[in-house]
Order: C-alpha cells, then sequence, then structure tokens
C-alpha cells in the first residue's frame, strides 16, 4: 500500500441555476468550477499521522498507536454505512478536545480527515503513517464548494493508500478512475460532508467526484452526460451572508405573497431545464446563438432572484460593470453578496476581461478567469501538476505545529 507518493486534485463547484428554487423542489443545475483543491499523500518516515494545512497556517501530527485505540471493536462495520457512526466521531471530538457545536474551519477539517482514515483503515492490518498536505485554491465560506474538494480528495487518496483503488496513472499524464471506483470516492465524501456540515445535500461531493455538470431535482443527483467547458469570470464580492437567514426570507415571501413568488420559483426551474437543453447541444456544435440564449438566461435568473429578495447592490454593481463591457452575469449560490458569475464568449478578448477584472477588483471584489463544465476528482503525476501549485505541496510545513 501507498508505495509511491499520491496527488490528487478535485475541483470546487457553483450553481449556474436554481437557486432557492431548488429547496422548494424545483431543478438547479451545478457544474464543476476549475479551481481545485490538491493534496499530496506520502509514507511518512515514523510511525505518524501528519495534517498539513498551509492554507490556514497549521500542521497536525497524531502518533498511530493513539489513533489506533479510536479503533471501536465493530470497526469492519464502518465500511458498511452510509452515513458518519455517531460513537467514532465522539471519540475523535473528545481526542482532539473538540466541544459538540465547534464551527471553526480548521477543527472540522481536522475532524473529518481523522474521521476518514480511521473509518476507510477499519479492520486492516496494515495501518500506515501518513503525511498529508492540501492546498486550494477555492476560498472557504463563499458556496464554491471548497470542503467538498477537500474531502473527495481525501477519500479518494485514502482508499488508494489503502489498496481499495486501482492505480490509474500511466505516465505523465493525469488520470481517473472508473465508475464504480468513484461511486466509492463519493460515498466516503460524503460522509466527510456530513461530519463539517451535518445534513448537506450531496451535490457539493457529487460535482467534486464526477466534475462536468449535474441535476438535482428533490433529492436525486444526475450527472449530465456530456457539457461544454465554459469561461467565466468568477467573483467573490466579500460580502458576508447567511444562507440559513435568505433561505428563510423566501420562504416568508412565498408565504405573504404565494400567488406572487411560487410562479417566479416556477420560472427558475424553467431557466435550468432551458439551459439543461443548451447545454446539450452545445457538447457537440456550440454556435453564438447557445451563448445568445445562455446570456439572456444569465439576465432572466438574476432579476427573479432579486424579486425574491436575494440579491445585493454588490452584485448589482458587478452585473453594471460586467454589462457595460458586454458581459452577462448572474449571482450564483445563497445570494446576498457571496459570489457571482460572469459568462465568457470564445472571443471575448484578453483586454476586456483585464479591465473587468481591474475594475471589479477595484470595488473590493475578488475576480479570477476560469472555467466551469471541469473535470471531477483526477489523480496526478507529479509533472501533470501546475508549477506553483507544486512548491507549495513540496514546501516543509512552517505553520502552527502541533502534536497531539
Amino acid at each position: 500500500m501507498l508505495d509511491k507518493e499520491l496527488i490528487v486534485s478535485a475541483p470546487g463547484k457553483v450553481i449556474l441555476h436554481g437557486e432557492h428554487a431548488v429547496v422548494h423542489g424545483k431543478l438547479a443545475l451545478a457544474v464543476a468550477l476549475n479551481r481545485r483543491t490538491y493534496v499530496r499523500m506520502g509514507r511518512s518516515a515514523d510511525s505518524s499521522v501528519s495534517l498539513n494545512l498551509p492554507n490556514i497556517n497549521t500542521f497536525l501530527s497524531w502518533d498511530l498507536s493513539s489513533l489506533k485505540s479510536l479503533m471501536p471493536a465493530y470497526a469492519i462495520e464502518l465500511q458498511k454505512v452510509d452515513k458518519p457512526d455517531h460513537g467514532l466521531v465522539q471519540q475523535l471530538r473528545e481526542f482532539l478536545g473538540v466541544p459538540e457545536g465547534s464551527m471553526e474551519n480548521s477543527t472540522l477539517a481536522t475532524l473529518a480527515f481523522l474521521y476518514l482514515y480511521v473509518s476507510i483503515f477499519a479492520g486492516s492490518r496494515d495501518w500506515i503513517g501518513i503525511t498529508v498536505t492540501v492546498w486550494s485554491e477555492l476560498p472557504t465560506g463563499a458556496g464554491l464548494g471548497s470542503s467538498a474538494a477537500y474531502v473527495v480528495c481525501l477519500s479518494a487518496a485514502l482508499l488508494s493508500a489503502r489498496g481499495l483503488l486501482s492505480s490509474p496513472v500511466n505516465g505523465c499524464h493525469v488520470s481517473r478512475w472508473n465508475r464504480e471506483e468513484l461511486e466509492i470516492i463519493n460515498k466516503w465524501a460524503f460522509q466527510g460532508e456530513k461530519i463539517i456540515h451535518g445534513n448537506p445535500s450531496g451535490v457539493d461531493n457529487a460535482v467534486g467526484t464526477w466534475g462536468g455538470a449535474l441535476r438535482y431535482l428533490s433529492g436525486d443527483i444526475t450527472p449530465l452526460n456530456s457539457v461544454p467547458i465554459l469561461r467565466i469570470l468568477l467573483t467573490n464580492t466579500q460580502v458576508p451572508r447567511s444562507t440559513k437567514v435568505l433561505v428563510a426570507g423566501v420562504k416568508d415571501k412565498i408565504l405573504k405573497f404565494p400567488a406572487i413568488t411560487i410562479p417566479v420559483l416556477d420560472s427558475i426551474s424553467a431557466i435550468s431545464h432551458e439551459c439543461e437543453k443548451i447545454l446539450g447541444e452545445m457538447a457537440t456544435c456550440p454556435t453564438d446563438k447557445h451563448y445568445d440564449v445562455l446570456e439572456e438566461l444569465f439576465d432572466i435568473n438574476q432579476h427573479h432572484l432579486n424579486v425574491i429578495g436575494v440579491g445585493h447592490p454588490s452584485l448589482d454593481k458587478l452585473c453594471q460593470i460586467t454589462l457595460a463591457h458586454g458581459l452577462h452575469s448572474k449571482l450564483t449560490g445563497a445570494g446576498g453578496g457571496g459570489c457571482g458569475i460572469t459568462l465568457l464568449r470564445p472571443g471575448t478578448d484578453s483586454i476586456t476581461v483585464d479591465t473587468v477584472i481591474k475594475e471589479l477588483e477595484e470595488c473590493g471584489y475578488d475576480c479570477w478567469e476560469t472555467n466551469i463544465g471541469a473535470p471531477g476528482v483526477q489523480l496526478h503525476c507529479t509533472s501533470s501538476v501546475k508549477e506553483e501549485i507544486s512548491k507549495i505541496l513540496w514546501t516543509p510545513s512552517s505553520g502552527n505545529h502541533q502534536n497531539l
């Protein structure tokens, strides 16, 4: 097991259409964002398990024997469940000194890592010491699936280290696992998401695993067969928001004005259906007319989202700045601030893109050019990783060290 280092990456996600309507049984489309989380895993020089999180300046290390002592008597049963084992979660909380209800990012990331490590190696006589370094291009708490990308990468790497997945790398290429193995990765990643979020939908980890785009309707998640890669600008307005408050606000509008609000949600769902159809057509032969429709759907949906009360002046500003340059934008996720996406046609020149990014950054926003429809979880050889990412993954840890 783990005879060589593993490098795994997984994408973030954005909601293309269907925000808030999905809560009320309508269709939503989620797409993989090609800003990725990377995990490098190798054997440790001693019998320790180490987690290095340079994004948050944290390095933690545990003696292997102390982790083995946490293994419950029913260890093998951990391989069979589809939800986290409450007893093991409580043991890990006590082991880490984490109080119930703690929501600190580093704490939840650590708890998820240890749960996956102990559970995946449950029943094995060959526990191994490992060193794991994680680096993400995704901001946390922005609704971009950063936690899901993290647990998808961990699940794939740990399952590979345990010998439960194949090693598909052939030469210096990026490789993917087969469908059956991706199902296994997704199952474990969903458990990791439950450790972090409690009751997630499963959309984020599914996007991180499968990539491309998927449809979510009343709890059913279905990957789309083929989708085009679309250029976008991703903008983080830096305005904090509460998803819980925004969802409650939409519910309140439904109760107050059902004859007005419900048709708006139906229209948002119709936008998702229309977009799904267009994406299917674009996968084989994209045309300017397809981009015309996508831009119009962005505009209509953004207006609808303002109508149901989840817009924000920062998002209005984003739409105004981009439209002045002939580009079309909408919020993605919960709204009320947070992030927005701007569609870029294939012929959009770099001067226009750079000008828009500069104007958005002058508003205090973070902005990146990237694409959506990206591949899901991948196994890399060293040379296939971007140089700037490699430097971070191979830099010795220098954060806050704790040996536990």
